[in-house]
């Protein structure tokens, strides 16, 4: 038999996260919005939640649990807010996971129990100012110096989301480290710690949303770290990052399901107490009619990452899947955004209403991690086109 319904364990994580946003995130998210400001407080309580180490094993800090656990908190946490979401989206499913996926046993001892825990966030280095989807036309390059044994490392990052914060520890980089026969380029990642000489943060991005999350351009002048900082086997860096991305789609389209039911949750709050010609909006069909279209929409997407994320932990093929999930999430989060701002009329135009923030956060679901074009080119891809 089929059953969508959750299982103890993360019905009481969901549940506990649920609780956690509303009762601590939600009555502080709106000023660090509006003053561009990080969220410290609530990262240090995320941690000793435990939130950083959901799907990490207890032997390197974490809970022992499983990457739905991680898609359930992120859905909870961004019905209320996407900046705190993506902050915890970012370091575990692209931060922490790279190094406990293909990580050597001293990289994971050095880096995780800081990182699993939410003591330290680490950064994922993929997009540049000119690449964009194209991975593979990375600019960034590493040379090994032979003398030193050293990576030297040159060139520039995009849109680097935890790349700046004072728990910064490390930036996960995939540059040029060579030619392969067929002339094409070979690809690595390399970790360039914090406060490396020549690793420049430059000051962060006035975004039009996610505005208590922390974003960055990245130089990297003659960088130099030990050769034994590459991440992975040398030349695999573009498939252990599309591996990577491949996940983490699942948990953007969970969080993207957050902010489609967020909207729902809030539009039914307003439309039960706004009174328009004698009674509340609520008795008006319109209003019912854009409000049960919205719930549809969160409900459908959320079977949409169940199905994908359930593929994943079973070790199936998950790609097309994850791509479907992120796509339709992406585009209910947008869509309901929209609605729930006209169900609230001049109120949800408002930066102080939830929907209003829910308006500015919803469009770069359809960009970050992946286009949605980028989804389609996927999805028709695992149908053999």
């Amino acid at each position: 038999m089929v059953d969508f319904r959750l299982g103890d364990e993360h019905e009481e994580l969901r549940v506990s996260v649920r609780q956690f946003a509303q009762e601590q995130v939600a009555p502080v998210i709106a000023e660090h919005y509006e003053k561009k400001t990080f969220p410290y407080e609530i990262v240090r309580q995320m941690g000793k939640m435990g939130l950083f180490g959901l799907p990490f094993p207890e032997e390197f800090g974490g809970m022992g649990g499983d990457y739905f656990a991680l898609c359930l908190a992120l859905e909870e946490l961004a019905r209320v807010d996407s900046s705190v979401a993506v902050t915890l989206e970012a370091a575990v499913s692209l931060g922490a996971m790279p190094i406990f996926r293909y990580g050597t046993a001293e990289q994971k001892e050095r880096w995780l129990p800081r990182l699993t825990t939410g003591e330290a966030l680490a950064a994922f280095g993929l997009t540049e100012p000119g690449t964009g989807s194209d991975a593979g036309g990375t600019t960034t390059r590493a040379v090994l110096d032979e003398r030193t044994g050293e990576w030297v490392i040159n060139g520039t990052k995009a849109f680097i989301t935890n790349s700046g914060t004072d728990l910064t520890c490390l930036v996960t980089v995939m540059a040029a480290t060579g030619v392969h026969e067929d002339g094409s380029k070979e690809l690595s990642t390399i970790i360039v710690p914090s406060g490396t000489p020549g690793f420049t943060v430059a000051p962060g991005y006035s975004k039009v949303g996610w505005c208590a999350s922390d974003t960055h351009e990245l130089f990297f002048d003659d960088v130099r770290v030990p050769a034994a900082n590459l991440l992975g086997a040398r030349g695999r860096g573009l498939a252990q990052f599309l591996r990577i991305l491949d996940e983490g789609r699942i948990a953007i389209a969970a969080l993207s399901v957050g902010l489609a039911q967020g909207c729902v949750d809030e539009s039914v709050t307003y439309a039960r107490n706004r009174t328009a010609f004698g009674k509340p909006i609520s008795g008006h069909q319109a209003v019912q009619f854009l409000i049960a279209d919205m719930d549809l929409r969160a409900h459908v997407a959320r079977l949409g990452y169940y199905d994908a994320a359930s593929r994943m932990l079973a070790g199936d093929d998950f790609k097309r899947y994850a791509a479907i999930a992120k796509l339709n999430a992406s585009n209910a989060a947008m869509e309901n955004s929209r609605w729930a701002t006209q169900v609230h009329g001049g109120y949800g135009f408002m930066n102080e209403s939830a929907v209003g923030r829910f308006y500015r956060d919803a469009k770069i679901l359809e960009v970050g991690e992946g286009t949605s074009e980028v989804q389609r080119m996927l999805i028709a891809r695992g149908l053999g086109l």
